[in-house]
């Protein structure tokens, strides 16, 4: 199973051809067709009940590691076989299509310069942004729905977007609060997209003004977009494509936090000359944001960071959590061509 799914790693054209852009699709819709009616999420169910079931059997047969070995490991060996070809078949697989920057034909790599021209493009429409929502470009900007309106809008995104980029049209969008929020956020994470239903769990204790954005990125995973750096970046162009203002005031934001703290670590000097061009309601919101993370720090953080680190170097992302920062070169590839 390993050989082969690393052998169809060589080959990111044929994957994102036959997998990413032809099954994939059809089967990703038809998951979320079937699950999403429910008002719960099915797949948070199926974590509890795997882990239950998992417990019982080792409970039951755990003398038989001592008694039958070779009978009790090879029924582990199948187990973890059968669940590794699931979440390949259901999801997995995009893991190793075509880069984005390939299939949408920009280059990531770019110059401080473009860099700092970026920032301004950023800074001007988060400006303008904020001051339209807020009224004074010192008050933080809040988003007046609740989170099921938040849901529910969040689509509008990629139906613009797919307008001029048809390769990130999302049917049927299915999205739900996560069973497991409170214990999610002191993991550090936001949400996460079940590979067996394709339902995208977002957690229900963070900022409003965080929701746009995690949302839109939950649902780059349901496009079929694996990798972290890129689901942040098509998150962003559903952002800032959306008809709503708020939702594009979370995808500018979001950009230009990402982009000044890259540039804070090219030149300082830099960075602290485009920060004071931020309305302080902008850096408000960070702050916000800042400040809602470190209510939920605690001593096991960095283990589930880690872990999450492996699981990302084990899927085809090198530089593992750090590949999240890589959005950046793809925000400045895309402002080059939008300009």
């Amino acid at each position: 199973m390993i050989f082969g799914t690393r052998m169809i790693s060589l080959f990111p054209e044929l994957v994102e051809s036959y997998y990413s852009k032809g099954i994939y699709p059809v089967l990703s819709a038809g998951l979320r067709t079937i699950f999403g009616w429910l008002p719960f999420s099915f797949g948070d169910f199926i974590y509890i009940f795997s882990v239950v079931l998992v417990i019982r059997w080792f409970v039951l047969h755990f003398k038989d590691a001592y008694r039958k070995p070779k009978w009790f490991f090879s029924v582990i060996l199948v187990s973890v076989t059968v669940v590794y070809a699931l979440f390949l078949t259901f999801w997995g697989f995009n893991y190793y299509r075509l880069p984005i920057h390939k299939s949408m034909q920009i280059n990531p790599e770019y110059s401080t310069e473009q860099l700092e021209k970026t920032i301004g493009f950023l800074t001007e429409n988060s400006n303008t942004l904020q001051i339209l929502l807020a009224k004074n470009d010192t008050l933080r900007v809040d988003i007046p729905y609740e989170r099921g309106e938040i849901y529910k809008r969040s689509f509008l995104g990629y139906q613009s977007l797919s307008e001029s980029l048809p390769q990130f049209r999302l049917t049927r969008p299915n999205l739900k609060t996560s069973t497991y929020s409170t214990p999610l956020t002191y993991m550090g994470f936001s949400g996460y997209l079940n590979p067996i239903t394709n339902e995208a769990q977002v957690g229900g204790i963070m900022p409003l003004n965080k929701m746009p954005i995690t949302v839109l990125h939950e649902q780059a995973h349901q496009l079929g977009y694996a990798a972290e750096n890129e689901a942040n970046f098509v998150g962003y162009l559903g952002a800032i494509h959306h008809p709503n203002a708020y939702f594009r005031y979370a995808g500018y934001t979001f950009a230009l936090r990402y982009c000044l703290n890259e540039l804070a670590r090219r030149d300082p000097k830099s960075f602290e000359y485009h920060l004071k061009k931020v309305n302080k309601g902008i850096l408000k919101n960070y702050q916000e944001s800042i400040d809602f993370w470190k209510k939920y720090e605690n001593p096991f953080e960095p283990v589930f960071a880690k872990t999450f680190d492996t699981y990302l170097k084990a899927n085809q992302q090198k530089q593992g959590i750090k590949s999240y920062n890589y959005v950046v070169g793809l925000v400045v590839a895309y402002g080059q061509i939008e300009k």
